[in-house]
C-alpha cells in the first residue's frame, strides 16, 4: 500500500458474472483515481449451504424465491476472468485486488502477483482460513464487521501465528445500507489503540460523506461499493456508488489527504503573507509630541502588522515619545 490513503473501489460482484461489465467498472474505478478495483473470489459450494437463506437486503435486491447459492453461483468469476481482469488492470494502470472467500479462493489467488489479501467481514471467525491467509504471508486488509474488540484481537493473533507480518484493520458495519446511527467511526480510534495497529473503513453507508469523516479521523485505506447503475438487477448494485458519485468521492478524500497535514502548528507558506496585512501594530491615536508619555490617551492599535507589535504594550506604556507623530503613525522605540 501507498503513504496516502488507499482507496479501494470495490466492484465486488456488481459485474453480474458479465466480463464486460467487469471491464466497465475496472475503467470507472480508474477514472476516479482509486488505487485498486478489488473483486470477490469464491467457490459457491465451498462458501455456502444449498439451503441458507440470502441476507434481507439480498432478498430486497434480488429473485426472492431462489437460494443464496443460486444467486451466488451465477456471480462466479472463473480463473480465466481473473486472468483477464488482472491483465486488464495492468493496462488501466489501476492495482487488481480481490477478497477470496474460501481456501480454494485463496489458493487461487496465490498464483497471481497481487500483493495483498483482504478477508471479508464474515470470515473473521473462520480459523482454517486465517490459518490458510497468513500462511500466505501476504499483506492484509481485514474486514471486521459484526465482531467484537476480542474477536478482531484473535484473529490477528491466529493470522500472525501463521506468518501474517503486515496487517491493517478495517472498522465496517456489514448491514446494506449501513443506517447512520450504527457507524461507530470512533470505534477506529479504539482498535488502533488497542491492537496497535493501522485502521481503516470499509463503507457500506448510502452517500460519501462517511468515508470522507474516516479519511479526517486517519484511516489509511477507504473501502467502498460501487456499480454502473444503481438500478441493475443484483444484491449489491442499491447501496453502491455510481461513478460520478465514486469520483466525488475519490476527490474529497484526496483534499483530506492533503489537508491533515503534518500536524504542526505554524503559519502555512500561503497565510504568510497576510500576517502583516492583518495583524495590528502600535500607533499613535492622535497627534503626539516628542517627549509626550505614551499612554492609552494617545496610543493604540491599528492594521497593518508591519511595526510594533501590540505585546509589547506594556513595554511601551510609560515610555517618552522619541519624536513628533502624527495620528495614525507607528510608533517607534
Amino acid at each position: 500500500m501507498k503513504d496516502h490513503i488507499y482507496i479501494i473501489a470495490e466492484a465486488g460482484v456488481n459485474h453480474n458474472g458479465d466480463i464486460g461489465i467487469a471491464k466497465r467498472l475496472v475503467d470507472e474505478a480508474a477514472a476516479a483515481g482509486a488505487d485498486a478495483v478489488k473483486f470477490q473470489t469464491f467457490r459457491t459450494q465451498n462458501l455456502v449451504c444449498r439451503k441458507a437463506q440470502k441476507a434481507a437486503y439480498q432478498m430486497e435486491t434480488t429473485e426472492q424465491s431462489e437460494s443464496q447459492y443460486d444467486m451466488l453461483k451465477k456471480l462466479e468469476l472463473t480463473a480465466e476472468m481473473h486472468e483477464e481482469l488482472i491483465s486488464y488492470c495492468k493496462k488501466k494502470k489501476i492495482q487488481f485486488l480481490s477478497t477470496p472467500f474460501d481456501i480454494e479462493s485463496v489458493d487461487l489467488l496465490e498464483r497471481y502477483e497481487i500483493p495483498l489479501m483482504k478477508i471479508p467481514s464474515g470470515e473473521i471467525t473462520n480459523y482454517p482460513y486465517l490459518k490458510r491467509i497468513g500462511a500466505t504471508g501476504k499483506k492484509i486488509i481485514l474486514s471486521t464487521g459484526m465482531s467484537t474488540l476480542d474477536e478482531v484481537r484473535e484473529a490477528v493473533k491466529v493470522l500472525r501465528e501463521n506468518g501474517a507480518r503486515e496487517i491493517v484493520l478495517l472498522h465496517c458495519n456489514t448491514e446494506y445500507p449501513t443506517p447512520m446511527c450504527d457507524v461507530n467511526l470512533l470505534a477506529m480510534k479504539t482498535m488502533q489503540e488497542e491492537l496497535g495497529l493501522p485502521v481503516g473503513y470499509s463503507d457500506h453507508t448510502k452517500g460519501i460523506e462517511i468515508p470522507i469523516a474516516a479519511a479526517a479521523l486517519g484511516a489509511c485505506v477507504i473501502e467502498k461499493h460501487f456499480t454502473l447503475d444503481k438500478t441493475m438487477e443484483g444484491p449489491d448494485h442499491k447501496a453502491s456508488l455510481e461513478p460520478h458519485e465514486l469520483r466525488t468521492m475519490v476527490c474529497a478524500i484526496r483534499n483530506i489527504e492533503q489537508a491533515m497535514g503534518d500536524g504542526v502548528k505554524r503559519p502555512s507558506s500561503s497565510e504568510q503573507r497576510n500576517i502583516g496585512i492583518v495583524r495590528k501594530s502600535i500607533v499613535a491615536r492622535r497627534d503626539i509630541s516628542e517627549g509626550e508619555i505614551l499612554s492609552g490617551e494617545n496610543i493604540t492599535t491599528k492594521r497593518p502588522g508591519t511595526g510594533i507589535s501590540p505585546m509589547m504594550w506594556e513595554k511601551v506604556i510609560g515610555q517618552r515619545a522619541c519624536k513628533n507623530y502624527k495620528a495614525d503613525e507607528m510608533i517607534e522605540l
